[in-house]
């Protein structure tokens, strides 16, 4: 029995190599105060086994700092830690409990209105960090580990028009215009299309091989390049370096320019992210089957992570020909709607996608 309860409150109280360890839980709720006596041990017995030295009332800024200089630091970090900072960056990482996440979503919400999805992102981002302090050796064990998220509902994804489309493209900056035509033709991440290089574009074959992606199985898979895109590539061809770049450097963000664009453009907002759901979007409707589907995004199946890899080119060939096809059409369809100024809508023929 190491816990005991003085003045209301319990107390953990741990020996080890014959020194006595006190510490408050400042709690008078017996189930807390066994999980924070069981932290209590946790660090003693690293502490004693010379692992490593804990620093559990290390300030989350602190450890943001850290992350940002040692850890696998990405955007979206940056993105949530510009709120979470201002909350939590006072904090001692070891007191970053549930109550803390009860009163940071309160108090989000109050201020602005949110979506459970977005606060969610919030904490898994804060949670990641704590993680990451754990395996630093700065906390015996994450507060948040088993912390449950709110369940989010879902949302239907804006599969973007060729009218918008058109729209989109003529207002875009000319870097940011090859962009989201890579991004609507062949369905890749905005990550990928950043770093792809000219030495992984086979121009004979018309094949792109995917760079580097987000996941493994995402990574060398092959592109067959509709005839927009081929186009865009061999007029600017390169034998090396990185294909999309801005003024002969690379792009790290697009964010500003995005948003120019649909400002420009008059469309409703959609996310560059939405681009590569309007591409397999697009396929499904064409009949192109799940599987082909799947291996064109570099996506894995459920939770098994087998990839795609079985998808036979000639099939990817026969998606990106159908894609290739309805897109002539339907730029076709547009161009004649705006030479006349016709609604849509009032145009002959179906204006569905067709197989």
């Amino acid at each position: 029995m190491t816990l005991y309860k003085r003045g209301g409150v319990f107390w953990s109280y741990v020996s080890r190599d014959g020194v006595r360890y006190a510490r408050s839980t400042k709690t008078s709720n017996r189930r807390l105060a066994e999980q924070i006596d069981l932290r209590h041990k946790d660090e003693l017995l690293l502490k004693s086994a010379q692992l490593t030295e804990l620093k559990p009332q290390m300030k989350f800024a602190e450890l943001a700092d850290r992350f940002k200089a040692e850890g696998e630091l990405k955007d979206w970090h940056l993105e949530r830690l510009k709120v979470l900072l201002p909350e939590l960056g006072a904090v001692a990482i070891s007191h970053i409990g549930r109550s803390q996440v009860r009163q940071y979503r309160q108090k989000r919400l109050e201020t602005k209105k949110l979506t459970e999805t977005t606060l969610n992102r919030d904490i898994e981002c804060l949670r990641h960090l704590l993680y990451w302090a754990v395996d630093e050796g700065f906390l015996a064990v994450n507060p948040l580990a088993r912390i449950r998220l709110t369940r989010e509902r879902r949302k239907k994804k804006p599969v973007l028009s060729v009218a918008e489309e058109v729209l989109l493209l003529n207002a875009a900056a000319p870097h940011l215009k090859n962009i989201i035509i890579a991004a609507v033709d062949a369905g890749m991440r905005r990550g990928e299309i950043l770093n792809q290089r000219w030495e992984d574009v086979d121009f004979n074959r018309r094949l792109l091989y995917v760079t580097k992606s987000k996941t493994p199985e995402g990574e060398a898979r092959e592109i067959p390049l509709t005839t927009r895109l081929f186009t865009l590539l061999s007029s600017t061809k390169s034998n090396d370096g990185l294909i999309f770049t801005y003024e002969g450097k690379s792009i790290h963000k697009i964010k500003t320019a995005w948003s120019a664009a649909i400002r420009r453009a008059g469309i409703r907002y959609v996310r560059f992210h939405h681009l590569r759901h309007t591409f397999t979007t697009r396929l499904l409707e064409l009949g192109v089957g799940r599987e082909v589907r799947m291996a064109l995004l570099g996506h894995t199946f459920g939770d098994t992570h087998e990839s795609y890899e079985h998808v036979e080119l000639p099939m990817k060939r026969e998606a990106i020909r159908k894609l290739d096809e309805w897109l002539g059409q339907e730029q076709s369809r547009e161009g004649e709607r705006r030479e006349t100024g016709t609604n849509p809508d009032q145009l002959d023929g179906p204006t569905a996608l067709n197989p």
